[in-house]
């Protein structure tokens, strides 16, 4: 199932991104997507569902916009490995 939702942007705000409507909304939605993945909130599977991008295409946005692929910090890496 798909839902519409409509959002109200004024016209010069497509020009930030120099692109025009559809592309500047597939850039939120990846953005929003990468946020949310960044913060913990979603997993990279919902990330790239929500950003409408194949999971290896999110990856790929992760590194341009220099977020890590990995949720877990190195403090709780270490944790981990050395309950083992």
């Amino acid at each position: 199932m798909t839902i519409n939702i409509n959002v109200e942007l004024p016209n010069d705000v497509f020009s930030a991104l120099r692109s025009n409507p559809e592309n500047f909304v597939q850039e939120m939605r990846l953005a929003a997507a990468v946020k949310w993945y960044e913060v913990g909130m979603i997993s990279q599977s919902k990330a790239s569902e929500i950003a409408g991008v194949s999971r290896h295409q999110f990856l790929e946005a992760l590194h341009r916009y220099h977020v890590s692929p990995f949720q877990v910090t190195p403090e709780e890496l270490a944790e981990e490995l050395a309950r083992e």
